[in-house]
């Protein structure tokens, strides 16, 4: 009896453990996304204790990568998973890559902003804050689509990341039209353009993310397609 009841008892384990990486992965997620909110919250209101807090939390998220990546090695070592299972246990392995560093990414931006708070505001921070909130939503709905099997969501991800280049290049030429006009401005404009460049990073990382989706589904390699049309599109 007890022989018979072994394999069940290994497959619930193995459901068990399943569920705890999702679980794992949407917090990891969910949290990772608080920290790009709450990191341009703290730019935009100059609140260098509120940036101080984000960067002390950055410390649970690479202890959820950790827990996570731990998880993935442990279903693969002791369950040998096959088919869909094993092909989202091998993303989740990468995917927690890349939301470490989105994570890392936030606290870059309250790094910048704990400088910037030392000095007058440059200007009003309006397209910033809209980097953020797509940069933000693309992270949200490359985890879903992850989760959901979901290539449409994953491909409208993909879209969005031209959105987040262009106000990127605006942000660039604005800030650069700050500096040829009053050398004074060189300080602060240079880690504006910083800030800038780390939510195109933490889009670009959310499109890793949709990417692996749509190959883990779809068994498609388009990664090095997007980087061509990508490197073409910078080029022109």
């Amino acid at each position: 009896m007890d022989h018979t009841q072994q394999p069940q008892h290994t497959n619930r384990q193995y459901e068990e453990d399943l569920r705890g990486l999702r679980a794992g992965l949407l917090k990891m997620g969910g949290l990772v996304e608080r920290q790009i909110a709450e990191a341009i919250e703290a730019l935009v209101n100059r609140d260098s204790d509120h940036a101080r807090e984000v960067i002390e939390r950055d410390q649970e998220v690479n202890r959820l990568d950790i827990e996570n990546d731990e998880q993935c090695i442990r279903l693969l070592a002791l369950h040998q998973p096959t088919a869909s299972d094993l092909r989202f246990i091998t993303t989740g392995l990468k995917i927690t890559t890349d939301l470490e560093r989105i994570g890392d990414n936030a606290v870059n931006i309250c790094e910048r902003a704990l400088e910037l708070n030392e000095v007058p505001q440059l200007k009003p921070y309006i397209d910033l804050p809209r980097m953020a909130e797509i940069a933000q939503t693309m992270v949200k709905d490359s985890i879903d689509a992850f989760m959901r099997d979901d290539t449409d969501l994953a491909d409208q991800v993909i879209d969005r990341d031209d959105e987040v280049d262009m106000l990127n290049y605006q942000v660039y030429r604005e800030l650069l039209s700050y500096m040829a006009e009053d050398p004074h401005t060189i300080s602060s404009a240079t880690r504006l353009l910083f800030v800038s460049k780390y939510l195109e990073r933490i889009a670009d990382h959310a499109t890793n993310i949709a990417e692996m989706v749509v190959y883990m589904v779809k068994g498609k390699m388009i990664k090095h397609v997007e980087t061509r049309k990508r490197e073409a599109r910078e080029a022109s």
